[in-house]
Formats: C-alpha cells, sequence, structure tokens
C-alpha cells in the first residue's frame, strides 16, 4: 500500500465497522480481534502515513477557521481509549486540538441538565475536540447503577420508564444540531472482549508504572459485563444516524483499532475540502511593500554620490 492512502484503501478501515442506523444492529456479530488481513507492522506503517495527513488537515482546519470536528470515544475499562488518543494525534498542532475526559459529574454539574458539561467542551471552529467519555455515561453508568441517576435532581414526575428512549432523543437531536452547525460528529464504542481486557488488567498488575491505572472499582464493575455490553447495543442501535454514525471498533488489537479510528477521522476530515485562505490582490500588494521594507530593514541608506563640474 502506498504511503498515502487513497479514499478507498481507508474505506475498507471505515465502512465494515460504521453504524448509521440504516439496518439492524447486533453488537455480538462485531469481532473484536479483526484486524483487516494486515499485521501489526503494516499497521502501524499506514498509521504513521494517517498521522502526516492528520497534521496536514488539522492544520488546514485551524487557518480556514470553519468546521469543527467532534471526536467521541466510548469502551469499556481498559479498551485503549487513553493510548489511541496519544498515538493517533501525535504530532497534532495542540493549539487546534484539546482533549476532554469526562469522570463522576461534580456537585455543581449534578444541578445542571445531562449535557450542561459537554457543551461547555464543544470544539469552537477550526478545532478538534476529543471527548474521552461522554454524554452518553449518562445512558450507560446511569443505566447500570440506577442510584446514580437518583442525584441528578430531575424531578419526580419525569423519572419514568420513558427516560432512557428520551435522552436517546435528546441526544439524536443535538448530534442532528451540531452537525447543521458545521460540528463533525465522530463516534467510536471500542469494542473490547472480556477476556482481553482480563489480559490487560493483569498487564496493569505487573507493571509499576501502570498500577496507578488499576482500582478496585474496575474488577467490581467487570462483574457486570453483560449488562453494559446489553446497553451499549441499546446505545448504538438507538442513536446512529446518518449525520452521526457509530463506528464498533474491533479493540484486542489496539495498533487495529487506532487505525480505524484515524483512518475515519482522515476520511471525514478529507470530505471537508479543506484549504488554506486565499489573500485577495489588495493584500498581495501590501505583502510586497512589507517585504522590501523588511529586506532593507538595517541597511544603510546610501547618499546619491556628487557630479563634478556642477556648482553646489
Amino acid at each position: 500500500m502506498s504511503k498515502k492512502p487513497s479514499s478507498t484503501d481507508l474505506d475498507r478501515f471505515i465502512l465494515p465497522f460504521r453504524v448509521d442506523g440504516s439496518g439492524e444492529f447486533h453488537l455480538r456479530s462485531h469481532k473484536t480481534a479483526e484486524k483487516g488481513g494486515l499485521d501489526k507492522e503494516e499497521g502501524y506503517k499506514l498509521l504513521d502515513a494517517l498521522r502526516t495527513r492528520l497534521t496536514d488537515f488539522q492544520d488546514k482546519l485551524y487557518a480556514q477557521d470553519r468546521w469543527a470536528v467532534l471526536v467521541v470515544l466510548q469502551g469499556m475499562d481498559a479498551a485503549g481509549k487513553d493510548s489511541a488518543i496519544k498515538a493517533i494525534f501525535e504530532g497534532v498542532n495542540p493549539q487546534g486540538c484539546e482533549v476532554t475526559p469526562f469522570k463522576a459529574p461534580s456537585t455543581r454539574e449534578l444541578s445542571h441538565d445531562f449535557l450542561w458539561r459537554n457543551v461547555l467542551a464543544l470544539p469552537e471552529r477550526g478545532h478538534i475536540g476529543i471527548f474521552n467519555r461522554s454524554y452518553y455515561e449518562e445512558c450507560l453508568v446511569t443505566r447500570v447503577h440506577p442510584e446514580l441517576l437518583a442525584k441528578e435532581k430531575i424531578p419526580s414526575k419525569l423519572m419514568t420508564h420513558a427516560i432512557w428512549r428520551e435522552r436517546f432523543e435528546d441526544i439524536t437531536s443535538f448530534e442532528r444540531y451540531l452537525s447543521r452547525q458545521g460540528t463533525i460528529v465522530l463516534k467510536f464504542f471500542l469494542n473490547l472482549s472480556k477476556e482481553e481486557q482480563r489480559k490487560r488488567f493483569l498487564g496493569r498488575l505487573d507493571e509499576p508504572s501502570k498500577n496507578w491505572k488499576f482500582s478496585m472499582d474496575d474488577v467490581t464493575e467487570r462483574a457486570r459485563w453483560d449488562r453494559y455490553q446489553a446497553v451499549y447495543q441499546d446505545i448504538v442501535r438507538h442513536t446512529s444516524s446518518a449525520v452521526a454514525p457509530w463506528h464498533v471498533v474491533p479493540a484486542d488489537h489496539k495498533w487495529f483499532a487506532r487505525l480505524v479510528i484515524g483512518a475515519t477521522i482522515v476520511r471525514a476530515l478529507e470530505g471537508l475540502n479543506l484549504r488554506y485562505p486565499r489573500v485577495d490582490k489588495a493584500s498581495l500588494e501590501e505583502f510586497k511593500a512589507v517585504r522590501e521594507a523588511l529586506e532593507h530593514e538595517g541597511k544603510p541608506v546610501r547618499k546619491p554620490k556628487k557630479q563634478k563640474g556642477k556648482l553646489e
């Protein structure tokens, strides 16, 4: 494969994992260990090429200052969200790229609607915003742990069995609104197997430099694996759309997960026809004058020589 992969090259790492709501979705039909017919070395080479293109596109996105990109990453603990961000966006100018991790909401955040803290972190035009977890936690963790929903101070008359359907509707409308305002919404569910999560947890325990990542809460939540999988399936089914599709990313091999995410982001930016702003003729004339002044800056001014034979 060439160093600069074509759109067709990229699509083979995108389309098999894209869910846009146009058909049935069953999470179990998506393999977690898919590698796209590549080996690890090939994957790293392709990812390196994607990073080069991403850096170029991001620079033009920032300069053009019209579109924004929101990348949403969801997945079970140890699915590889943090490392994917680091690997894919290596070399991207941090001036136009922000990462926001969403953990348990604060007391102040619980006093607002469930989308409030996410709205505050949305990327501005010309920027890429990355949500490490997102508003989808309010249809996930709060559903697995109903006691957390009680802390959100929602009026009791609104706490009905329809709340999850209503939240799905709110999120779908919110993402449609963002797309109409020029924000490209790219959503990724890192689909990890339970066995691979077990191995990664053990790896965190074995390596002192990774001990800080481990928590007993991780093991407690692991016991609810089937419940989380069922809720994730429900989320993808009800919030996939043409303007904000989900990408169910095989996450057992981190290098391939990064390749799928990177290819999807680059493909989306490719479709925006990004370019550096063009300068008008008047500005070009000003540039000529500025160039001349800069080139002669600091040089001694030559006085015209006096001609012999002329009276002074």
